[in-house]
């Protein structure tokens, strides 16, 4: 895994300068607190994967303009502007290993903030001229709402079913993935295909990776992790390791999971009992499985394209997604 994830770092990490560079740039013109509030969260280690994802599908398309960057920046904008609100309505203290930060402004701060950053990248939207472009970012912000709306509605909710977390995942995760990707494909002028194509590949994507995001949760290495132990779980977010080891558990033994899935203030040994159940009872496998089917698909949809750096580049970031540790 880490000589998958050395690979790709070398393989874009002009790239990755490059969307780094126009982070900063994109940033400058606006006020001193707005811009410290957006480079707290921007600045504090994202793997800049979205955008990278937009970037590597206009050039698996052909596209060699020198906009790429500025355009791919509007993903990691909406990405961090969700992160913003998420940790306000979670309650979150820790994000990124770093405290969050309504915590270190307020409120208030924090959201505006958060509600600039969604407007920034549809004006940027707006900067490509593609109409096509325009209608992809107002989805994804529609969508994203809409995930976060129902996940705070199902908020510890025990009768959660698979099929509802895919929903939820859908549209928090996959909506962006698929955005940026096919995004990608529209600014480089592709055929009807391309887009939809990428489109597919970034959809099935971004379900493997919060799967896998999903089972990170369930590590007792908060340092690696950065934010704290089974902070999804304590903020009643249940994931698929949970709702698959419910429904397959005895009636004691989930009992004794819902009573620590209830309990926000669980001990570190009572979420390694779930631990032990989650594995006992599959949930962890299961997860797993199922991730690896999703990449699976994601690999397929390039199968159309050339060979090329870019396109063994998707297909390397679809197996990290499934091996990452954090």
């Amino acid at each position: 895994m880490a000589d998958l994830k050395t690979k790709i770092l070398e393989a874009v990490r002009p790239d990755l300068d490059a969307i780094n560079a126009a982070l900063e740039e994109n940033l400058a013109p606006h006020f001193d607190l707005t811009r410290d509030v957006a480079g707290h969260i921007l600045f504090s280690g994202g793997k800049r994967l979205r955008p990278l994802l937009m970037l590597l599908s206009a050039r698996l398309c052909d596209y060699n303009g020198d906009r790429v960057p500025a355009y791919a920046v509007i993903f990691e904008y909406l990405h961090a502007a969700t992160l913003l609100h998420d940790d306000l309505v979670d309650e979150a203290t820790v994000r990124r290993g770093k405290p969050v930060a309504n915590s270190v402004w307020d409120n208030a701060t924090a959201v505006l903030t958060g509600d600039f950053l969604l407007a920034r990248s549809l004006s940027l939207a707006a900067e490509t001229g593609n109409a096509d472009v325009i209608r992809t970012i107002a989805r994804i912000t529609e969508m994203m709402s809409q995930g976060e709306i129902q996940q705070l509605h199902r908020k510890g909710d025990l009768t959660l079913t698979e099929a509802e977390y895919m929903q939820v995942i859908e549209c928090k995760t996959a909506v962006l993935f698929e955005g940026a990707c096919r995004t990608g494909a529209l600014v480089a002028e592709r055929n009807s295909t391309d887009p939809q194509t990428l489109a597919d590949y970034g959809y099935n994507l971004g379900l493997a990776f919060q799967m896998a995001d999903d089972l990170l949760d369930y590590t007792l290495d908060s340092k690696a992790l950065g934010k704290a132990v089974g902070a999804d779980l304590r903020e009643g977010k249940l994931t698929m390791p949970v709702i698959y080891a419910l429904e397959q558990a005895g009636p004691e033994d989930r009992r004794r999971m819902e009573a620590i899935i209830q309990n926000p203030d669980f001990s570190i040994e009572e979420f390694e009992i779930l631990i032990g159940l989650l594995q006992t009872y599959g949930g962890i496998d299961y997860t797993r499985e199922t991730a690896k089917k999703y990449v699976d698909r994601a690999k397929a949809c390039l199968a159309g394209f050339k060979p090329s750096p870019a396109r063994g580049t998707l297909e390397d970031i679809a197996d990290y997604a499934l091996q990452r540790k954090i």
